[in-house]
């Protein structure tokens, strides 16, 4: 006979598909990689797997550690990881959730890769960091024609190579990214890094002295890095190790000590003589390593939208199986609003994140619209997405009462998550600042997001009206909202472009009830409440069915 203390409790939620997600599959299809679904559906059994769960487990609870120095006493600057890291690194590296998209032509390639990262980062976010970065590092690269043919194919090999040792010598490669300091943060203007050219070392080489603050992933075996040379700050190619074989000047004084991303190691370093490889033109630094931030952005967004997502399956996971007062928390009629209130916000982050990978896989080849769009757009979507993601991992851990906030649940983890990709390449302020630069020095990007807007015209009544709001903001931001307005005029762009895509292509109770909740300043679950504050009269069965993790358990 079962114990009666052990009846009432929550099968765990492994051995499901995490790309069965209707919102994900009807973009990737939109977005022109519905012929990646197979491998998508491939990588979300895994990501959905025991086993992988526990290489997350694993790999979280035992961090990275820094070996300065081997036993006789030599510098060495190494960074063990878990067996765990290597599996999920293995595994993303293997489905081309890094660089791999640029190695070919096909059209729908980067949204393929994006679906990828959303739905391999619900498996173990972490990991993601060098993975988003060698992606993003190739544009950035391509500014030096020669170090691009000699590094990206080896960025794009779909080969897992750890180890340092040099660059020409190993199946594939990993790129980071170094470029604040301590004294200037976001204010990279005011580093003071040095780079001296170094011209018996070929075309373009340098010498840098500094130290950065920042170092994503210091294991990695090329960093893109600004440091002021003659002409001005510039940007570099770094490897780690040198084509001789000796260790370049880059050395890690410690590791962070982070809220979460534990499982990933960030670096504060200090380079001593070490020898890069110019990028782009001097004094051209920020502009050519933009390149990178924007990718990196993009990635921010899917990183949360997959946060939202995991944690809202998690919790209607955890409320059909658990019962209350004589029925499943999810029958409960105020459980069921905050669980569809959690769903739709991560709908909306979905579509979003997958709309703008589209962007960015027809800007790539090419699109001046879809470029102009991902201009206003992408920042945007990073402000209000990043934010949201702390507040919607709250609600969702409450869900599972005292049990989400034990360690066991997986929950904290999301938690202590969440707050990261708002922090990453640039900040909220930075971000909602971006949006009024881009109307300012870009005037066709309002344009262009007007012109996506007014593709949901009439589909409902008060998104029309915050359309026509936003449209006359659009036309004086500055003056209609000046600085101090940056963050509400961002999220209100998000919010009125997440209602339109809705509208669009989720039609039926999701964009009724985001249209409902969020547009419009009397809206009773606006944008800033807390969730499961949803007006009566919703299909709320119908939005939870779209957050089910169908065979869990």
């Amino acid at each position: 006979m079962r114990p009666a203390h052990l009846s009432n409790q929550v099968p765990p939620l492994a051995g499901y598909d995490v790309a069965d997600d209707a919102a994900l599959l009807e973009a990737v299809g939109r977005e022109g990689a519905g012929w990646a679904a197979s491998d998508l559906h491939t990588l979300g059994q895994l990501a959905g797997s025991a086993v992988t769960g526990e290489q997350a487990r694993l790999a979280n609870e035992h961090p990275p550690v820094l070996r300065s120095h081997d036993r006789w006493g030599n510098r060495i600057d190494e960074v063990e990881f878990h067996p765990a890291w290597h599996e999920l690194m293995r595994t993303a590296v293997g489905h081309g959730l890094h660089a791999a998209p640029w190695a070919g032509q096909r059209p729908g390639a980067h949204v393929a890769r994006a679906a990828g990262f959303y739905v391999w980062a619900q498996a173990e976010p972490g990991h993601g960091c060098p993975v988003s970065m060698t992606y993003a590092a190739v544009p950035a690269l391509r500014h030096a024609p020669e170090l691009a043919g000699r590094f990206e194919p080896l960025l794009a090999a779909r080969s897992y190579d750890p180890g340092l040792r040099p660059p020409g010598t190993k199946d594939g490669l990993l790129a980071g990214m170094a470029m604040t300091e301590k004294q200037g943060g976001s204010d990279v203007r005011a580093n003071t890094t040095r780079a001296e050219p170094a011209p018996a070392e070929g075309p373009g080489a340098h010498v840098l002295a500094g130290h950065k603050w920042f170092c994503s992933a210091p294991m990695c075996d090329l960093f893109l890095t600004l440091a002021y040379s003659p002409g001005g700050l510039t940007c570099f190619l770094l490897p780690r190790v040198l084509p001789d074989g000796q260790r370049n000047g880059l050395r890690i004084a410690r590791l962070k000590d982070k809220l979460g991303n534990r499982s990933n190691a960030s670096a504060e370093i200090e380079l001593d003589a070490a020898l890069a490889w110019q990028v782009g033109e001097p004094g051209r630094g920020v502009a050519t390593i933009i390149e990178m931030v924007s990718a990196t952005r993009l990635d921010c967004v899917l990183g949360s939208a997959a946060g939202m997502r995991l944690a809202t399956v998690a919790a209607v996971h955890h409320a059909s199986h658990r019962q209350a007062f004589g029925k499943e928390l999810i029958a409960q009629p105020l459980m069921g609003c905050v669980l569809a209130d959690l769903t739709l916000e991560s709908q909306a982050a979905t579509v979003l994140a997958l709309r703008l990978a589209g962007a960015a896989d027809r800007a790539v080849r090419g699109d001046t619209a879809e470029r102009a769009l991902l201009r206003v757009a992408l920042p945007a979507a990073k402000y209000w997405v990043c934010k949201r993601a702390p507040a919607h991992a709250a609600e969702a851990l409450e869900c599972l009462g005292g049990n989400g906030y034990v360690e066991e649940s997986g929950m904290p983890r999301l938690y202590r998550e969440a707050p990261l990709n708002s922090i990453w390449e640039g900040s909220g302020n930075v971000t909602a600042l971006d949006v009024l630069r881009a109307l300012a020095r870009a005037p066709e990007a309002a344009g262009a997001l007007l012109a996506e807007l007014g593709l949901a015209a009439g589909g409902d009544r008060r998104l029309d009206v915050a359309v026509g709001r936003l449209r006359e903001l659009l036309a004086e931001p500055e003056t209609a909202t000046g600085q101090a307005g940056a963050r509400r005029l961002a999220g209100l762009i998000a919010v009125t472009l997440q209602a339109a895509l809705l509208v669009r292509h989720v039609s039926g109770p999701v964009a009724d009830a985001f249209c409902a909740s969020r547009l419009g300043p009397a809206a009773p679950g606006g944008p800033g409440t807390p969730f499961g504050t949803l007006p009566d009269g919703l299909e709320v069965a119908g939005i939870l069915e779209r957050a089910r993790a169908a065979g869990a358990g």
